[in-house]
């Protein structure tokens, strides 16, 4: 093998590997102090909330009540880094689902370290914003006012009338063309303590980060509710509750995860339109952005066509993976015999995923989703040495040769493992491997080396021949 340069492609591909694993190494989780953004409806906290962190991660549409859940995302000014959480629209004495978006913005002010209170200049203060401003004034927190829609220079003599609300210097700002953020930034720094009150859930290596994904109303927020012990998500029995993706840092099983409640994926996101569309790709990246996710199925119901797309995208996407069987106190005898058809026909490409039968409503068996992501996760990071991978691809070669193709048999050369997360094995063969015996080695892998709930990506590096001088 020295002579036709397949040991310079393992040398190449070792350092390959070394290099992604250093990458994807995770460092130590600094506590960072946190911003709450909060306001009544359709004031413009998120598209304030995408000039201040200088991205467009909140969606915004031109409706009331597009946000719903509180929201954190990371913010750095000056050098300085800082977590912002956007809310839903404040109303006191709200009923129902304003109820409920009220109460999050309540809980993001009590867990947060300064308050932004949003205010539409062009409207003035409300009655809402006196009685949120009363409030404000009570919770001994630091408490900035920002007037937004100032657009021109029209609109900033008439922000010192929210002087009344007796929260201090109005500061004029737009957050659509950015006008007065770069001062409010500055403010907010001074605002902030270095350190958050609250530096609850950070250890050395950083919480593992937990997608939970679904179709809409199969159940993901009233999980999220049932591991955190906390109303931290809104819960509505109208499909599409959650817009923007949660982020939620839980403990389970002595072990803090960093879990990320998604929208529900309704629609292809080339078809979905609006906040739909938008929310559809906040959650595609939020399972980009995770190392293991969670797919949420109603256990009750058939598997519908949006539950293998969204299995289908995980899959894609070379994350670990766990399916969640949830609403499991509605399965009857019936219906688990129905679904181990399905399991059979609809979940033949994920049958390495690790399942968990759980009910977020009663909260059977949730306490089996730490064990089951661990599991996943052990898997996704583990590396095989090339010696142990060698010496077991011979054995599985000599017992059972590749098919012959073209009236030749090829030869597997060498083989390495080229990265982990999720595991991706390189092979070099004289000749190409058909489909069915790669699938042949993953089943082999998973099977002596216990892959359970990671995908496996197997490649083939052909040899080319080379003609002798």
């Amino acid at each position: 093998m020295s002579t036709d340069g397949t040991w310079s492609d393992e040398a190449e591909l070792t350092a390959i590997a070394l290099d992604e694993t250093g990458q994807q190494a995770d460092g130590n989780v600094v506590p960072l102090p946190v911003l709450a953004v909060v306001g009544r409806p359709n004031v413009g906290k998120s598209t304030l909330v995408n000039r201040l962190i200088g991205r467009r991660e909140a969606v915004v549409q031109d409706i009331p009540g597009v946000t719903r859940d509180r929201v954190a995302y990371d913010a750095v000014w000056n050098g300085r880094r800082f977590t912002l959480v956007d809310t839903g629209g404040w109303e006191p004495n709200a009923e129902g689902l304003r109820a409920s978006i009220a109460a999050q913005a309540e809980m993001a002010v009590a867990t947060a370290d300064a308050v932004l209170l949003v205010v539409d200049a062009q409207v003035g203060a409300t009655a809402t914003e006196e009685a949120v401003a009363r409030v404000l004034r009570r919770s001994g927190l630091p408490v900035l006012l920002a007037a937004t829609k100032v657009d021109d220079d029209r609109l900033v003599a008439e922000t010192a009338a929210l002087w009344s609300l007796g929260l201090g210097e109005p500061r004029p700002v737009s957050g659509l063309h950015g006008r007065g953020s770069g001062d409010l930034l500055d403010t907010i720094l001074e605002a902030l303590p270095e350190t958050p009150r609250d530096e609850m859930g950070t250890r050395a290596g950083g919480p593992r980060r937990v997608a939970l994904v679904g179709k809409p109303n199969v159940g993901k927020s009233s999980l999220l509710n049932r591991l955190t012990g906390e109303e931290r998500a809104v819960v509505d029995s109208v499909a599409g509750t959650t817009v923007d993706p949660v982020d939620s840092l839980v403990e389970l099983d002595g072990q803090v995860w960093r879990f990320v409640d998604t929208a529900g994926l309704r629609k292809r996101v080339r078809s979905a339109s609006g906040m739909e569309y938008y929310a559809s790709l906040r959650t595609r990246s939020a399972i980009e952005a995770a190392e293991v996710v969670v797919v949420l199925v109603d256990a009750s119901e058939p598997m519908a066509e949006q539950d293998q797309r969204v299995i289908s995208m995980v899959d894609e996407s070379g994350r670990a993976l766990v399916l969640a069987y949830n609403k499991w106190d509605l399965v009857d005898e019936d219906r688990r015999l129905e679904m181990r058809r399905e399991l059979e026909r609809d979940l033949v490409r994920v049958r390495w995923a690790e399942r968990v039968n759980v009910s977020a409503l009663t909260g059977r068996a949730v306490t089996k989703i730490a064990p089951a992501l661990r599991t996943a996760l052990e898997s996704w990071d583990r590396r095989i040495p090339t010696g142990m991978l060698n010496g077991w691809l011979g054995e599985v070669i000599a017992a059972t040769p590749p098919p012959v193709r073209g009236g030749k048999q090829p030869k597997v050369l060498f083989a390495t493992q080229a990265q982990a997360r999720p595991p991706t094995f390189v092979l070099f063969s004289t000749g190409f491997l058909e489909a069915s015996y790669r699938r042949f080695l993953e089943r082999r892998l998973r099977e002596d080396f216990d892959f359970t709930g990671s995908p496996i990506r197997i490649s083939v590096r052909v040899r080319e021949r080379r003609r002798r001088q």
